[in-house]
């Protein structure tokens, strides 16, 4: 499966009374840069997360974004100040005996006394949170990848169409090659004759010209050497896992065949292939900086 490094992904879940959302978020980059925001009281998953996401993306500078919301009181933990709470049902006996009023106290009025109710934050299970985190974070990462995956597909479809463009032209430099020697030898003869006028012409020495001629501008190599290249890009397209390197690579490889027959031919027609070859390795170059 051929990936796009650009890609966006999100998940959100509400877990034991914890609303847990994950963004990812990635565009070109030569190598895997991460980056993330995590909230402070969470810092201890930067770590995890990071390695959750290496395990599945190569390259692309990729964000990821996490937010953590409490619902439920998950995270809150009410006490009652006993000492306090006995203290003003005391005080209340005692109004109401030296008053000599109706004693109507009840657990609501004396609970809204003040600090008799404390809130403080409950004690953080960070290994519950994290299996929890990960649980919403792998499913970004699947639509991440999901998103990669039908851009990746779309690239391949281009890369393919312009390898057969490459191939066409390839044909088209190997067919205006194939007679550039006899043509050489003929325009040689001609103005051999027409300088020579009536004096005989050693035919060995044009052969010998013809010769250097041919070895200096043959490019039967370079042309074999870019189809077996293109060949190797179909095989790797068709395979799985990152591809974008091995590709750079053969695109090098493309570009100085290329050059090396434009440098050793003397026929505008083989240049102007050259040039239109040239002009269709550079877009598959530049295709490339978006694959994985």
């Amino acid at each position: 499966m051929i990936l796009s490094m650009t890609g966006y992904g999100r998940a959100r879940q509400t877990l034991d009374g914890r609303d847990i959302t994950v963004e990812l978020r990635s565009v070109n980059s030569r190598f895997l840069e991460y980056s993330s925001r995590i909230p402070r009281a969470f810092s201890f998953l930067e770590d995890p997360l990071k390695k959750l996401v290496a395990a599945r993306v190569s390259r692309g500078k990729v964000e990821l974004s996490l937010t953590v919301q409490s619902v439920e009181a998950a995270d809150t933990v009410v006490s009652v100040n006993w000492t306090l709470a006995k203290g003003y049902q005391d005080a209340l006996i005692r109004l109401s005996e030296q008053l000599e009023l109706k004693n109507d106290m009840t657990t609501g009025m004396i609970a809204r006394f003040p600090d008799v109710l404390t809130q403080t934050a409950a004690p953080l299970d960070e290994e519950a949170l994290w299996e929890n985190v990960r649980t919403v974070a792998e499913k970004a990462v699947d639509a991440f990848l999901a998103m990669r995956a039908v851009e990746g597909e779309k690239m391949r479809d281009d890369l393919l169409s312009r390898l057969n463009t490459v191939e066409t032209l390839v044909t088209g430099i190997e067919q205006n090659s194939a007679g550039r020697v006899k043509a050489y030898t003929d325009k040689l003869y001609a103005r051999l004759k027409e300088l020579l006028e009536d004096r005989n012409i050693d035919e060995s020495r044009i052969l010998t010209e013809a010769a250097i001629f041919a070895d200096k501008t043959a490019v039967d190599e370079e042309t074999v050497r870019l189809r077996s290249h293109v060949s190797q890009y179909r095989a790797i397209l068709a395979g799985d896992g990152p591809v974008g390197r091995k590709l750079d690579f053969l695109t090098q490889e493309l570009n100085r065949e290329a050059n090396t027959i434009g440098s050793k031919c003397q026929d505008l027609e083989i240049t102007r292939l050259v040039v239109e070859l040239k002009a269709e390795i550079e877009k598959i170059r530049e295709q490339l900086q978006n694959l994985e």
